[in-house]
């Protein structure tokens, strides 16, 4: 029986390996220097919610529309939804205090800046990324059937 040979990578990678652990190190012990029980709650609260009630909403979603485009005999095109769809609601989830607005008075403070808006280019973002995606799947399915007709006839 051979033992798998541990393969290290080139220095280089080595180097931002560890200067990547290093700097998230850094930056773990900066956050928890204040109040570190919030921290450690708002992590574990985070990692609840995200495995107990997030990944099943988008895991059943993501089936649905799987379903949806095997029943069109169009599985190929999925990702023309999934990942605009993906994009748009990580930008959600990261920007959610401010879209929703539960923490403009802080970010007006904080920042000198106004929360205006954030919905507003949430909802524009979205429609790009969905728009490109929709100008992708034109142009693709142009090329598949110029392809198409470009192709000698199949003789039995």
């Amino acid at each position: 029986m051979r033992r798998p040979r541990l393969t290290l990578g080139s220095p280089l990678q080595l180097l931002l390996l560890v200067s990547s652990f290093a700097l998230a190190g850094y930056a773990g012990v900066r956050l928890m220097e204040g109040d570190w029980f919030e921290v450690a709650l708002w992590f574990v609260g985070a990692a609840i919610l995200h495995d107990l009630v997030l990944l099943p909403l988008y895991g059943a979603a993501d089936q649905a529309l799987l379903g949806g485009f095997e029943a069109a005999g169009q599985r190929r095109w999925v990702s023309y939804v999934r990942v605009p769809a993906a994009l748009s609601l990580l930008l959600l989830l990261v920007w959610f205090p401010l879209i929703s607005g539960r923490v403009a008075d802080r970010y007006a403070s904080a920042t000198g800046l106004s929360a205006e808006g954030f919905l507003a280019r949430w909802l524009l973002i979205t429609a790009v990324l969905f728009g490109g995606s929709a100008v992708l799947l034109v142009l693709r399915w142009r090329r598949l059937r110029r392809a198409a007709k470009e192709r000698p006839p199949a003789v039995h």
